[in-house]
């Protein structure tokens, strides 16, 4: 079974890489929207980095969609999706294999880009490692919501217009802690260790609920 794991993580590595660009295309789209805010706010320092790590944060969110409609979709038309739920993996495995490659390929690249990026929102230092150890925390819990609405619109012709209006509404714990804990690495209010805990929390919880659910919807599209 961990060869299969192994072999399919390979697989969808290759696939998340090829298809729509990979990390190229995330971290792109991802440097385009903290581009554009201090067009919107104004070029106020002060400003860019007190709201700094709420714009990294909505920036990856919005990233992280960058390919998920397709995480079941071209397997489901392709019949590779039949030969899965055949195989010696669970579903739910098959979920959690394919998000960690996902995640990987796609989401690693710009955690490693967010301090960088970071500067120039003119964020002050000692909050760049901040935002950049929520977000490797928090990102995985948005990669694993997203697998539940990629499961439930694999079916759908047009299923990436409808997966953000489902999952949208349930990263909101997830963005609010995440930006909470990246605020208190600079010295807030509230200590770091608190939101960073609950953010810890949430990535856990979701990574055993959603492929559960994820799995569930895939094989009720496939009835």
């Amino acid at each position: 079974m961990r060869a299969a794991a192994l072999a399919l993580f390979m697989r969808e590595w290759r696939v998340t890489r090829r298809l729509g660009g990979g990390a190229a295309m995330a971290v792109i789209f991802f440097l385009i929207l903290i581009t554009i805010v201090p067009f919107a706010i104004g070029p106020d320092p002060k400003l860019l980095g007190r709201i700094g790590a709420a714009i990294l944060w909505i920036a990856a969110l919005l990233a992280t969609l960058i390919g998920l409609d397709r995480l079941f979709q071209a397997d489901a038309e392709d019949g590779s999706l039949d030969l899965l739920r055949l195989g010696v993996l669970p579903l739910e495995l098959v979920v959690l294999v394919k998000c960690a490659a996902h995640w990987a390929s796609t989401i690693v690249p710009l955690v490693i880009a967010a301090p960088l990026f970071g500067l120039l929102l003119a964020m002050p230092a000692a909050q760049l490692w901040a935002v950049t150890l929520t977000l490797l925390i928090g990102t995985p819990a948005l990669t694993l919501l997203g697998a539940i609405g990629a499961g439930l619109t694999a079916g759908l012709r047009r299923g990436g217009l409808l997966m953000p209006v489902l999952i949208l509404p349930f990263t909101i714990p997830v963005l609010i802690f995440g930006v909470a804990a990246a605020n208190a690495g600079d010295g807030g209010v509230m200590p770091l260790h608190v939101p960073l805990l609950v953010l810890t929390a949430l990535t856990l919880a979701t990574m055993a609920l959603a492929p559960l659910a994820a799995a569930w919807a895939l094989r009720a599209g496939g009835n």
